[in-house]
């Protein structure tokens, strides 16, 4: 199945149905009243985040998605029936914006999270509602709302905890396939990676992580130059960005410390708070350096980058420092979302402390000894 994440839809929502002006006619009754019901609600469209959905490429063909109509009011206080609403199954991560004034509509962070796309019409009033001592046989009657109707842009952002960044042929593929259970393409050509890949690495039975690869980047991404930038959306929900570098390029030409500096550039370029994002510099395919060499190499490399972070040296073929990388990895996360939750139960303390304020020295708070 083709990768999409990226498409623009048509919601319209059903029109409530139109009350009714409708008098008793029964025998025997002949002041019977007025007895019309009310027409019924249009359906509403409301999108539905569903885990086991990872593409958006059912709404690139499916553009026009249109409820159905409230049933009008009928004679007898019958009341016409609703119509069932419409609910659109999306990927998680998926956000929803309004094409035309720019507006967030909805951003599907979690499983089953539901939001509400178009809002169905109201149905309208039949003239059982309009009785009163002083008009006892109504002739009013409301008609139904319209409903809604929207021109919705979808955009897929993956939900990951970690990053992969880098050239084509980094070895980011087989990165992800040694430490996680993604399975993506590898070969030995560019671009071999058409569309982002999610992965689970596990570090022990109730330990894990989210790791997304994306299609590398070249110098000039940004001004559309090999696949763009258009994936790098996708990085935006990471906690932490691994810049992967191939320290053994096979052809002698290529600059490692060149095409990492393009990298730089290029996320910079598109996204200044990405660029400020957590990133470790990891340096790849060791096994393709001599023994001897690895340590001199590697010094020149960071000397010549002028990186002053965390450096990891692996070999994803190998595995070799994989192991490392990843307990380093879970440690860092772990640590962020305590970080989180600390300021979260804090924030709330203060919050409290707001709407409560106590005066210790107030004599109605004191222990009695």
């Amino acid at each position: 199945m083709k990768f999409i994440d990226e498409a623009k839809i048509e919601v319209i929502a059903g029109d409530g149905g139109n009350g009714v002006a409708s008098f008793c006619r029964e025998k025997f009754r002949p002041f019977g009243g007025p007895d019309g019901g009310d027409g019924g609600k249009g359906s509403s469209i409301w999108a539905v985040a569903d885990r086991n959905i990872n593409t958006l490429v059912d709404f690139r063909f499916s553009k026009l998605h249109k409820g159905r109509n409230g049933e009008n009011g009928r004679g007898a206080d019958c009341y016409g029936k609703g119509a069932d609403d419409i609910m659109l199954r999306m990927p998680v991560g998926t956000l929803i914006v309004d094409q035309n004034d720019g507006e967030l509509v909805a951003d599907l962070t979690e499983h089953g999270q539901v939001a509400l796309l178009a809002q169905g019409g109201e149905g309208g009033w039949g003239n059982i509602h309009f009785k009163s001592s002083t008009n006892r046989a109504p002739r009013q009657k409301g008609d139904g709302k319209e409903g809604q109707r929207r021109e919705l842009r979808l955009e897929l952002k993956v939900l990951a905890d970690v990053g992969l960044l880098g050239m084509p042929n980094a070895g980011k593929s087989t990165f992800i396939s040694a430490v996680s259970n993604a399975r993506p393409k590898i070969a030995d050509y560019p671009f071999t990676t058409l569309h982002p890949n999610l992965g689970v690495v596990r570090v022990s039975h109730e330990k894990s992580f989210v790791i997304a690869d994306i299609p590398g980047l070249i110098e000039g991404a940004a001004d559309g130059a090999g696949l763009g930038v258009q994936f790098l959306r996708h990085l935006q929900r990471t906690r932490v960005l691994l810049h992967i570098v191939d320290l053994a390029p096979f052809d002698e030409a290529v600059d490692p410390v060149k095409e990492a500096k393009a990298i730089v550039k290029e996320l910079k370029k598109y996204d200044q708070s990405l660029f400020d994002k957590t990133r470790w510099l990891v340096l790849n395919k060791l096994d393709m350096v001599p023994e001897e060499e690895r340590a001199k190499r590697v010094k020149a490399f960071i000397k010549r980058f002028g990186w002053k972070g965390p450096v990891f040296e692996i070999s994803a073929l190998t595995r070799e420092g994989c192991e490392d990388l990843v307990i380093e990895i879970y440690n860092y996360l772990a640590e962020q979302r305590a970080s989180e939750y600390r300021s979260e139960e804090t924030q709330m303390v203060e919050e409290a402390r707001s709407i409560v304020s106590i005066d210790p020295d107030d004599p109605r708070f004191k222990v009695m000894e």
